[in-house]
């Protein structure tokens, strides 16, 4: 039987560096099952040397790239890339990550197997300049119970690995801006209008991280959207206001009063798996 159509949608911006979007982009191409179509949306002008990997690429048949005048930023950048995309199913990828040969197979196998199934994610693996160089990995939680329960603590899926149906995706209003937390809030949306959620039990990504990723974690004003986003699904009682106050607190205190350094510690302890 015939897997389903599926898209691929990725965002690049002037910061990306070529080499790895080259290696982000070969990823997806040479899988055990290719997309039917990749869309590109390329947030604002970007350098020569960018710019003509984005053009040799615009030469393949299913390759349509999407140019913006301006930087819009990554919300509204996957929300143009998102109405671009010709297939109900549709996986995202970020422009330095690497997936893994069959990721797609087994997220289609899931979507194949049930119908029902609105999100399908999986499992990360971190690491910084070369993939030898693992540092750490993301595991979530599986079960679409399960799934939901994390919700109410954390981001429960793994950005870089989700494969969802797009028309479900819509309909609750697709990608909204969100200060770094885009994802988190559709998710959310998602989780109210009732929809389905599923991880595989396997890494589907090699995500590259920089030293400087805790200081994206971190910072007043990243504490306020995640307070924000909380407040949220208390109003929407998703939450309870003693779990409000307790996932506030603990943000406010590794996002606002705690050291970059130590920071990186409770990240790598509590919200991340040791690989060595």
């Amino acid at each position: 039987m015939d897997k389903p159509k599926f898209s691929v949608s990725i965002c690049v911006y002037e910061k990306d560096s070529p080499e790895w979007f080259k290696t982000a982009v070969d990823s997806i191409l040479n899988q055990s099952i290719a997309p039917n179509e990749v869309v590109l949306t390329v947030d604002g002008p970007v350098p020569p040397e960018l710019d003509c990997i984005i053009q040799n690429y615009e030469l393949l048949p299913n390759f349509k790239v999407v140019r913006l005048s301006k930087n819009v930023g990554h919300g509204e950048a996957r929300r143009i890339c998102l109405e671009q995309c010709s297939n109900n199913i549709v996986a995202l990828m970020d422009a330095d990550d690497i997936s893994l040969y069959n990721r797609f197979e087994k997220q289609l196998s899931i979507f194949e197997n049930n119908p029902n199934i609105s999100i399908v994610g999986g499992n990360i693996v971190e690491f910084i300049d070369i993939v030898e160089n693992v540092v750490s990995k993301r595991v979530v939680a599986l079960s679409d119970s399960e799934i939901k329960n994390d919700l109410k603590k954390r981001c429960p899926f793994n950005q870089m690995s989700v494969m969802f149906r797009r028309d479900h995706v819509l309909k609750v209003g697709g990608y909204k801006d969100w200060y770094c937390d885009e994802d988190y809030y559709l998710w959310i949306r998602m989780y109210l209008a009732g929809m389905k959620f599923a991880n595989v039990s396997d890494t589907l990504v090699y995500v590259r991280i920089g030293k400087d990723m805790y200081n994206r974690r971190g910072g007043i004003k990243y504490f306020i959207s995640e307070a924000k986003l909380q407040k949220y699904m208390l109003v929407n009682k998703i939450i309870s206001p003693a779990m409000f106050l307790s996932n506030c607190a603990k943000r406010l205190i590794v996002q606002v009063l705690l050291p970059n350094r130590i920071r990186g510690w409770i990240f790598r302890k509590f919200a991340r798996k040791s690989v060595n």
